[in-house]
């Protein structure tokens, strides 16, 4: 069965190659930002035959397609995902790397509010919030 990113690459007329699809099947399947040797390393799980520069090729033409997108979380790693409609947000774990997504209605509003405030129509954004937990050991306490 084809991956959403499969879906959308032939869409776009992008050739698939086995290659191509293990690859696009691990990025569908991740639940977290991998970045390109960790897609590389759960690609190579399928299929040992993929080389690391097929990885950066392959997600190099994913990107330019818009079928997934590169995201900074300023750890020196571009981090990919999946490409959706849907909006939402991140909160980067500091101390772990582990990145959450969020929606919040309340500041989606806050953003556009914000955006007429100063004269403008909010056509995109990214935000990115950086943290530490609260309440466990090393955490920095809010205050």
């Amino acid at each position: 069965m084809p991956t959403r990113i499969e879906d959308l690459c032939h869409q776009k007329g992008l050739k698939m190659t086995d290659q191509r699809r293990v690859i696009s099947r691990v990025l569908s399947e991740s639940t977290d930002h991998p970045d390109v040797e960790e897609v590389h390393r759960r690609a190579t799980a399928i299929d040992p035959r993929i080389s690391i520069a097929t990885v950066y090729r392959t997600m190099r033409l994913f990107e330019e397609a818009q079928v997934i997108e590169r995201l900074d979380f300023g750890d020196g790693r571009a981090r990919y995902e999946e490409k959706r409609d849907e909006h939402h947000d991140h909160l980067i774990n500091l101390q772990t790397g582990e990145v959450l997504e969020f929606t919040n209605e309340e500041l989606e509003r806050l953003k556009e509010m914000i955006a007429r405030e100063l004269g403008y129509r909010l056509i995109g954004h990214r935000l990115e919030l950086y943290g530490v937990p609260i309440g466990r050991s090393g955490a920095a306490e809010p205050g």
